[in-house]
């Protein structure tokens, strides 16, 4: 458990210093506005990101991709619509990682937000 924590940490670090970096290269240079513009745009990919895997594992895309691959390969293998397999089955990416590192760093984002405010 202190080994998987450490290295989200680490993980979450690598993710701070390339939003400064990006920060850099977009404006040429580090201001906490600038992070927090920056920061922003990552969080919602991550929240973004682990809410769609979400929704892909719970199932609610299995029957449309199912219906198009049924429908897509019906001339080349004589498939069963039971034998294609479902997408929530293909797709093994945790999104929980992915969801505590947009918590991570939408927490940081708030706290520099309170700080430029403040």
């Amino acid at each position: 458990m202190k080994k998987q924590l450490r290295k989200y940490f680490i993980f979450l670090t690598i993710i701070q210093v390339i939003i400064c970096f990006l920060s850099y290269i977009s404006f040429h240079k580090i201001t906490l506005l600038y992070y927090i513009n920056i920061s922003f745009y990552v969080t919602f990919f991550f929240l973004l990101s682990s809410l769609l895997i979400y929704t892909i594992q719970g199932g609610f895309f299995d029957v449309i991709a199912k219906s198009f691959n049924f429908a897509f390969s019906r001339g080349q293998a004589k498939r069963k619509f039971d034998e294609i397999p479902s997408l929530s089955e293909m797709v093994t990416i945790q999104f929980k990682p992915l969801l505590l590192y947009g918590i991570a760093t939408g927490a940081l984002m708030l706290i520099a937000l309170f700080i430029y405010y403040n």
